[in-house]
């Protein structure tokens, strides 16, 4: 009887301090954290700028044959690099000429242009292809000269070899393929033309 009446005092007690007692606090949530902002992809690389000015070039040559005709030639050029491998260009020149098939002989001043085209093979090698005008006198048998003109075409072969920044030094040789050995009128004595210039690139 003592028992269950001491059970009963324990619960009256105990209830009222269980009661006070409070509850846990809930657990406090931790924030995810927030998607990372994917970085901005790089700019595309730039392509680099075809300039019309880069294309030009400027340079020079002189030329100079002894023989039957002897003459000396200066020869300033314009050209312009159409591709990697192909340049065109013009080509005025002046010629001073002493033509010894006649008696006695006759020096002249000559002129004109060449419009040229050369590709590079490989290395400095090149090949050339010419069309050039020549306004030339040659002798009319009363002690004066008449002026002519003359069209050639030309091809052949040269090398062209660096030797400083956008400077080259170039030598060539071209057949002339007008020539013709029976008419003594023209102003050549022979078919092969030699040349030596320097060209300038900016």
């Amino acid at each position: 009887m003592k028992k269950p009446l001491l059970a009963v005092l324990a619960l009256t007690f105990t209830l009222p301090l269980l009661a006070r007692t409070p509850e846990p606090a809930p657990p406090t949530p931790v924030p995810e954290p927030a998607p990372e902002t994917p970085a901005p992809p790089p700019p595309p690389p730039e392509k680099p700028k075809s300039s019309m000015g880069n294309r030009w070039f400027f340079g020079g040559g002189v030329g100079a044959s002894f023989g039957t005709v002897d003459y000396v030639e200066i020869a300033p050029l314009v050209g312009f690099r159409v591709i990697p491998r192909l340049d065109i260009g013009v080509q005025p020149f002046y010629r001073w000429t002493d033509d010894g098939r006649y008696s006695p002989s006759v020096t002249s001043n000559d002129y004109g242009a060449s419009l040229f085209a050369r590709v590079r093979v490989i290395g400095g090698f090149f090949v050339e292809a010419d069309y050039q005008y020549t306004s030339y006198e040659y002798p009319n048998g009363f002690g004066g000269t008449t002026r002519d003109t003359y069209d050639g075409f030309l091809a052949g072969a040269g090398y062209s070899v660096p030797v400083g920044r956008n400077v080259g030094f170039y030598v060539s040789a071209l057949y002339d393929f007008s020539y013709d050995s029976s008419d003594i009128l023209q102003p050549y004595d022979s078919p092969v033309r030699f040349q030596v210039g320097v060209s300038v690139g900016f």
